[in-house]
């Protein structure tokens, strides 16, 4: 069997190292970065030729990282984010970010080198794995074990709201060779798709290891945004399945505002929950990123189409129409999952509107909210309530509604009862609660007191989502958004 396995390794080495392509150690960035195309093949006539060559694009790989200061506007090849970094901020793309960030992107930046360097250890590239691995893992798995952790740690980025978290894996995945497979997923996206696919397999001995064995089939390298566990039943399956697809050989890059050890902070069952996190930790290299700046309270934060006011529902209707232009709005149905359907009360031209009790006060959660903004780039939410204990439920909807709005780079009308900021005063951590003044016989009770909602997950997501509300309604996000939508006519 070891002699066996010895001549296939061989046989597929040396298919691998047949043809290669100068760009290896570079990539191609998105079209609106400046593409670079370094790309002819050649052929070597033995494997120390490729040894030799793949060693020098690396070398030349790591010097342009080195020299990541001295890039100008045309002088760019894609040699990881640090690079990248560098010229989106010479052309004034970026605001000059701080130390936390650049010591963040020398993270990005190693991983990216060792990725680069370790490309067929980590089975990265999808030309050079088996098409039929997915069908092919039953048969060998009775033969030759299957458990393949990958050389390289993933990377877990956690801080504080606004710190640029999800601009730096961007950026990473943006730098990575388009024949990897990888995949980029927001931690909502990725729950829902994996009870989908538990949906499918029911039935089979372990639908969870299937579940795994697809994901790891489909991307080696998984960046997963916005790592938050809140249910109690995502929570029951994360260490499970990241478990199986740690021994695919999956390497894992996530944002969170959460330290892994504070994850599911209070939820039910979290004794279950707790091997997760050391599975976690031995597989990623865990970095906080230290700052307090809230890059996105640095926008203009000019008003936009977020209205304060009570009894203003005809003034968000005119709006409404003003957007929609001549098209007629009528109600609709958008296709959600599993085949469920979401009722829009009113849609058209890329436009929906709802009533805030007809979207939160429902049970609807994220898969539903995905599937209105895979139909719909611009909501008008009417009559966003001040939040507290009494409604607490539709807060945390509002909250997971407003990440998959930002996630898909959605536009939001509405109107409120106060500012982002005063829509959660009332709701705190157990620590700013413990904070709070104590009440005195002389002190009045007020209406606040009764209705704060203490709730650390709850609280700790507020901040969150203040952040994303007070971007969204800036000038600069509107105008991203009007550019994207006039691209994608």
């Amino acid at each position: 069997m070891r002699t066996l396995a010895r001549s296939l390794r061989h046989i597929r080495l040396s298919l691998q190292h047949k043809k290669c392509n100068y760009s290896g150690g570079f990539v191609n960035t998105r079209k609106d970065l400046i593409e670079t195309n370094t790309g002819s093949v050649c052929k070597f006539t033995n494997n120390a030729d490729f040894n030799r060559f793949r060693y020098l694009t690396f070398t030349i790989s790591r010097a342009m990282s080195a020299d990541a200061a001295k890039v100008t506007n045309g002088d760019v090849n894609g040699a990881g984010p640090l690079v990248e970094y560098e010229r989106r901020i010479a052309a004034g793309e970026l605001v000059d970010g701080d130390s936390f960030q650049v010591d963040t992107l020398r993270e990005l930046q190693r991983l990216y080198d060792e990725l680069v360097a370790s490309a067929d250890a980590c089975r990265l590239d999808r030309y050079s794995a088996s098409e039929k691995a997915g069908r092919s893992r039953w048969l060998w798995s009775r033969f030759i074990p299957q458990s393949s952790y990958s050389p390289v740690k993933g990377l877990y980025l956690f801080g504080g709201v606004g710190t640029g978290k999800t601009m730096l894996m961007d950026l990473f995945f943006d730098q990575l060779p388009s024949s990897w497979r990888k995949k980029r997923i927001h931690f909502h996206d990725l729950m829902l798709n994996v009870h989908s696919r538990l949906q499918k397999h029911r039935g089979v001995a372990d639908p969870l290891e299937a579940v795994a064995n697809e994901i790891s089939d489909e991307a080696i390298l998984l960046c997963l945004d916005e790592f938050m566990v809140t249910d109690v039943a995502d929570a029951l399956i994360l260490n499970r399945l990241f478990r199986q697809l740690f021994s695919n050989g999956v390497i894992l890059v996530s944002t969170s505002n959460r330290a892994p050890d504070n994850l599911y902070e209070g939820g039910l069952q979290r004794d279950l929950f707790l091997p997760f996190i050391a599975t976690l930790k031995e597989r990623c290299i865990v970095h906080q990123i230290g700052s307090s700046i809230d890059y996105r309270k640095m926008t203009s934060a000019e008003q936009g189409f977020y209205f304060i006011g009570k009894d203003i529902s005809g003034f968000l209707k005119q709006k409404f129409q003003q957007l929609i232009g001549e098209h007629t709005a009528s109600p609709q149905e958008v296709e959600v999952v599993m085949g469920r359907t979401l009722q829009v009360p009113l849609g058209a031209n890329g436009c929906a509107y709802f009533p805030f009790e007809e979207l939160c006060d429902r049970p609807l959660g994220a898969a539903d909210y995905f599937g209105l903004f895979k139909k719909f780039h611009t909501l008008a939410l009417e009559g966003v309530p001040i939040l507290g204990l009494h409604n607490r439920t539709a807060a945390y909807r509002f909250v997971t509604l407003v990440d998959v709005m930002y996630e898909n780079k959605g536009r939001l009308l509405c109107t409120a009862e106060g500012s982002p900021q005063e829509l959660f005063e009332r709701i705190v951590t157990i620590s700013d609660a413990q904070h709070r003044a104590p009440r005195t016989s002389s002190r009045s009770r007020k209406v606040d007191d009764f209705d704060l909602c203490v709730d650390n997950e709850l609280g700790f997501a507020k901040d969150r989502t203040v952040s994303r509300l007070t971007e969204m309604n800036s000038k600069e996000y509107l105008e991203q958004h009007a550019n994207m939508f006039l691209a994608g006519k």
